[in-house]
């Protein structure tokens, strides 16, 4: 008779996190992404834990077009931050099918260098339904990460859109990567991305594609001063770089490594980490909310969203009229 594995509790969780055992890290982050109420609130009692040994990592947001090698990038990069004695951990987030809900997740496949580093963390999420290019729990796995000892924390993303202002909201540094040919992708891209962008990097920058390249990075720099001056007083930088040769990679690194420099004097970065968390908090406390309305009042939802459907009342009034019934609801309690 086959004999179950007994469950494990908040402590063993943190133990295992704190000492940076990779395998145990792997577990934490399965739980904070479960939907599973017991799975929930052991997660919560972990990150409560944790907090305390969160925080002192560089946290660093990528993004960039489709075919622009993120995550050859990554890999190469990643194996760079690594030689200066670094310990990365990648958080990548995978497009998830709208059809099935699946998603590939196979990005330690395409990281086989970086994956087989001890320096070094993957963890590929679904992004699920949520905005952005992030998943559900990507901050939390943040946490537990840093938590773990990782000195550099990249978040990979699904790609680029005016909703990746998510990403923003929890890295210190936002890199975009481009191709070359600016001319076109200018017109192409959201201004909103290259707003936020801290810097702008070629990739691909090699053979008979340098001189576009860097073509690309004055013609991206010219475009970047033509934008306002940014809250952390840093000018956005245009870069060029080879995932293959190599070349440019250090120089990014140092980049980097200033700007946390620069901010950090300035006291923006301080002043940004707590804006964060302000707003993790009133995302959470909005996710809370609907759930908690989702749980008391679905019936009551499903009928106003046919009625919605049905163009027999308008959303606003529906919205209101859910309100009310959740404050109703409330009074029972």
């Amino acid at each position: 008779m086959t004999s179950i594995k007994p469950r494990l509790k908040t402590a063993d969780y943190v133990k295992g996190v704190l000492q940076g055992d990779r395998i145990m890290l792997g577990q934490a982050i399965t739980l904070v992404e479960s939907n599973l109420l017991t799975d929930q609130q052991l997660a919560a009692n972990i990150i409560k834990k944790i907090i305390d040994h969160t925080g002192r990592s560089i946290r660093i947001g990528i993004t960039g077009v489709p075919g622009v090698g993120k995550s050859t990038f990554i890999e190469s990069f990643g194996l760079r931050v690594i030689s200066h004695g670094k310990k990365l951990a990648v958080l990548t987030i995978d497009p998830s099918s709208k059809i099935t809900k699946g998603s590939i997740l196979g990005d330690k496949t395409r990281m086989e260098s970086l994956s087989k580093n001890p320096l070094a963390f993957i963890r590929p999420s679904a992004a699920g339904d949520t905005q952005g290019g992030v998943a559900h729990k990507t901050r939390e796995a943040l946490l537990l990460c840093e938590a773990a000892g990782y000195d550099v924390i990249i978040i990979e993303t699904v790609g680029v859109g005016q909703s990746e202002v998510e990403v923003k909201s929890m890295v210190d540094f936002f890199l975009l990567l481009m191709l070359a040919g600016a001319g076109d992708e200018l017109q192409g891209i959201k201004k909103g991305i290259i707003e936020m962008a801290d810097a702008i990097v070629i990739t691909k920058a090699d053979g008979d594609n340098i001189h576009p390249a860097v073509e690309a990075q004055a013609a991206y720099q010219q475009a970047l001063h033509l934008l306002p001056i940014s809250p952390s007083r840093w000018q956005p930088k245009v870069l060029t770089c080879s995932a293959v040769t190599g070349s440019g990679l250090e120089t990014i690194w140092e980049m980097i490594e200033l700007y946390i420099e620069q901010t950090t004097a300035s006291g923006f970065f301080l002043q940004n980490r707590q804006q964060q968390n302000v707003s993790w908090f009133n995302d959470n406390f909005e996710q809370l909310i609907k759930a908690d309305i989702e749980q008391h009042l679905a019936l009551k939802k499903s009928h106003l969203e046919n009625k919605v459907a049905q163009q027999q009342l308008s959303p606003q009034a529906a919205a209101q009229e859910l309100l009310e019934a959740y404050y109703h609801s409330m009074k029972k309690f």
